[in-house]
């Protein structure tokens, strides 16, 4: 029977109260659902979802009365945690991914390696504050705990663009084709490390 890469995380803070659920595989167990109280926010992780190919549940209540922030960070703490223990020790993933964007006038490009070394660069430039409840600067730090939370090398740029939906909407997408192209199962099941594990 073929190993499913599963994996569910609950999370609860005094700000916030998560529960994720991943597969990496894309099969039908589970649909994907998301729910965090912030519209945009919902759109793209909807977005990453489907096109990274990863079935995912998200329900986050969160202090968004007082803003967007500690909402839309824990949920990249526990999905960054879910993806880590769907991937187990990370062997027989092709590990690295790299995916160029565009969403109209808009191009993203994103770069990943499943390294067990946690890094973001993130060049990417906001003309407006928000989208919706959806504070802009957020991307940013979703992607950080998302990133060190999973043991992710991330490499975002958004290289141009004009309109903020569509530059933040193709960046969530290049994250999610890199990602789909990291998981992915190898040919043999080995580490891909000179140094026989991640």
């Amino acid at each position: 029977m073929e190993f499913v890469r599963t994996a569910e995380i609950a999370r609860k803070t005094k700000e916030t109260d998560i529960y994720v659920r991943i597969q990496l595989d894309g099969k039908s167990e589970f649909e994907t659902e998301i729910s965090t109280g912030i519209g945009f926010f919902d759109h793209m992780l909807t977005a990453f979802a489907v096109h990274s190919g990863i079935n995912m549940i998200v329900r986050a209540k969160g202090d968004i009365e007082v803003d967007c922030h500690h909402t839309v960070e824990d949920v990249g703490i526990t999905l960054g945690q879910a993806l880590s223990k769907a991937l187990g020790s990370k062997s027989g993933i092709e590990r690295y991914g790299t995916a160029y964007i565009p969403m109209d006038e808009s191009l993203a490009m994103c770069s990943l390696d499943i390294s067990n070394r946690a890094f973001l660069v993130f060049n990417c430039e906001f003309k407006n504050q928000s989208c919706g409840q959806y504070d802009l600067c957020m991307t940013e730090e979703f992607f950080r705990a998302f990133a060190f939370n999973a043991g992710i090398t991330l490499h975002i740029n958004l290289l141009y663009g004009s309109n903020d939906h569509h530059k933040a909407e193709a960046v969530y997408k290049s994250v999610a084709h890199a990602l789909k192209k990291a998981v992915s199962k190898n040919t043999d099941g080995s580490f891909l490390s000179s140094k026989g594990v991640i």
